[in-house]
């Protein structure tokens, strides 16, 4: 079994600053990419972001030049600044195996004064 587990989320004020962590455990081997989406109430899903064939980073565009991407072997990160009040949502980890994609269970973040 794979688990992903994100933290990190909480209540901030608009232009503030977050950073989510996910790590990865259990029975996931070789290479996996890990990415990040959102979805807010009444909303579909979106990206966030997520890494590219080409070697690049894919963000949202909403979310371009506020936000950041990072991985530390099973450990993804997203570091957010600026912070507005939609960018309130759930946020979700993925692993993407090629094979399978496995979800985390989300945390949520609050943007509001």
């Amino acid at each position: 079994q794979v688990q992903l587990v994100e933290s990190g989320g909480g209540l901030v004020q608009p232009g503030g600053a977050l950073r989510l962590s996910c790590a990865a455990s259990g029975s996931i081997f070789g290479f996996y990419g890990m990415g990040w989406y959102r979805q807010a109430p009444g909303k579909q899903r979106e990206l966030v972001a997520i890494p590219s064939s080409g070697g690049s980073i894919s963000y949202g565009d909403s979310v371009k030049g506020r936000f950041t991407i990072s991985r530390d072997k099973n450990t993804v990160y997203l570091q957010m600044n600026s912070l507005k009040p939609e960018d309130t949502a759930v946020y979700y980890c993925t692993a993407d195996t090629g094979r399978d994609i496995y979800w985390g269970q989300g945390t949520q973040v609050t943007v509001s004064s």
